[in-house]
């Protein structure tokens, strides 16, 4: 073979090109690499094995972590007991292909004083394994800046995810068959619970709870919630799709919920909660409810078709004042509470309010009670009830009159379409009055009654 100066040129231009184009394949997979994270493969998860992957999976967690990068799950099922979430420990999976089957334990999935630790498109089947009380299948306690998101819990044997001063979010998961809630919270340090499908609990939808009443914050909105079920009984701990107990400032938005044994969103001992926007339908308590010691409420521009009652603002005996109810529509409510509320509570109302209370611009219709009530018997204190529109209830109106009750104002409303009167005073749950709206307000001080526009 003869060698020449021309050809020595061109296959070392070559060899050069070679090299380089080798170079530049390396650099590409090494930025690829970290851009996706470390494979779990690499560290002996076999995905699809019918072994328990509890050990190898934790160790590719730790490697992980160690290296500063996502655990990436390719799919597959994977069989997994009890693992330790470390701070820094994030896990991703292809939605709906990397699926985690549990085996027993504690929780699948458990972290304490973790920071930044991140769950994303994986599926965690709890194969409906009980487990122990106030556990969630997902458990984290002190964690800070927590993201779960695009996830699918399903067949937890307790809750779902159960989290104790936690800050961080929940968004866009999906929660099926939960044998008790499928959210629990306790003293929130900053959390946001949005755009999650939450179908087939047995106590509540999401709780957001505080151990003594404080500020909460907690932001639950456009969550899908239906079917949430009463399974431990009770007379409204159970069966709401959100449940906020003792915990301030909550606000709860834009919310669809749908089929509930009790109420769509519960607010006890709850100062300042805002329940706004949210399309309620079926359920068999008080739809939207503030109660027990609060201070504060705005229940605004929600849709309620199907309720026993629609609103009720109540327990000024125990210091529950100060609400706002308006622009509301509610409609078709039924007669009767489910078992295990006391037998005094009526059913049938659209409103029901105490003390210190706005009550406007809502639309008010099929009442088999009262489409507004304000007060129980002495406990009655500054209710207005303005420009609100009432047709098709047994009454329109009912105010207490007993001595001690406070002063309301109803005025400027659009009543139609109530046989047993417009406006009638009250002895707690019986009307002791004709229709005020026609003759005899002037008797009680306490209310002033005019500028009603009535069609019989």
């Amino acid at each position: 073979m003869i060698v020449n100066r021309r050809r020595l040129l061109g296959a070392s231009a070559a060899g050069v090109a070679g090299a380089l184009a080798v170079s530049t394949e390396a650099a590409r997979a090494t930025t690829l690499a970290s851009t996706l994270g470390r494979d779990a493969t690499q560290y002996g998860v076999r995905p699809g094995s019918l072994d328990d992957q509890t050990r190898v999976l934790q160790r590719a967690i730790d490697g992980a972590v160690g290296a500063q990068a996502p655990l990436v799950l390719p799919p597959g099922v994977y069989r997994v007991g009890q693992l330790r979430l470390p701070s820094g420990a994030q896990l991703t999976g292809v939605r709906g292909a990397s699926r985690l089957v549990f085996t027993g334990g504690l929780s699948m999935f458990s972290a304490e004083g973790a920071d930044h630790v991140a769950l994303s498109g994986l599926t965690l089947d709890g194969g409906k394994i009980p487990l122990p009380a106030r556990r969630g299948l997902v458990h984290l306690v002190s964690a800070g800046r927590l993201s779960i998101a695009a996830c699918e819990i399903a067949n937890s044997g307790g809750a779902g995810v159960w989290l104790e001063r936690v800050s961080g979010d929940l968004d866009g998961n999906r929660f099926t068959t939960i044998a008790s809630t499928a959210i629990v919270s306790f003293d929130a340090l900053g959390l946001a619970v949005t755009r999650n499908t939450i179908l087939g609990t047995n106590d509540n939808g999401i709780e957001i709870l505080r151990n003594a009443s404080g500020d909460d914050g907690t932001l639950v909105a456009d969550n899908r919630i239906e079917d949430v079920k009463a399974g431990p009984g009770g007379s409204g701990q159970y069966g709401n799709a959100v449940n906020a107990f003792r915990a301030g400032n909550v606000i709860v938005r834009g919310n669809r919920i749908k089929n509930c044994d009790y109420s769509a969103v519960r607010g006890n001992s709850a100062s300042n909660i805002q329940i706004t926007g949210n399309s309620i339908s079926d359920v068999r308590e008080v739809a939207l409810y503030s109660e027990f010691s609060f201070e504060g409420a705005v229940i605004a521009n929600n849709t309620v078709d199907g309720a026993a009652c629609g609103v009720s603002v109540c327990n000024f005996n125990e210091g529950g004042r100060l609400a706002v109810v308006q622009g509301n529509i509610i409609r078709n409510l039924v007669p009767k509470r489910p078992i295990g509320t006391a037998p005094e509570d009526e059913a049938g109302i659209g409103i029901y309010v105490e003390a210190d209370t706005s009550v406007t611009g809502n639309v008010i219709e099929n009442a088999p009670g009262f489409g507004i009530v304000a007060g129980w018997g002495r406990y009655l204190r500054d209710v207005a009830i303005t420009g609100n529109v009432i047709r098709n209830a047994a009454a329109g109106i009912g105010v207490s009159v007993v001595a001690g009750a406070g002063t309301a104002l109803v005025h400027d409303n659009m009543i139609a379409e109530t046989p047993r009167g417009a406006v009638v005073g009250l002895d707690h749950a019986r009307a002791i009055t004709g229709d005020l709206s026609l003759d005899g307000a002037q008797r009680y001080a306490q209310l002033a009654i005019g500028g009603n526009a009535v069609r019989r």
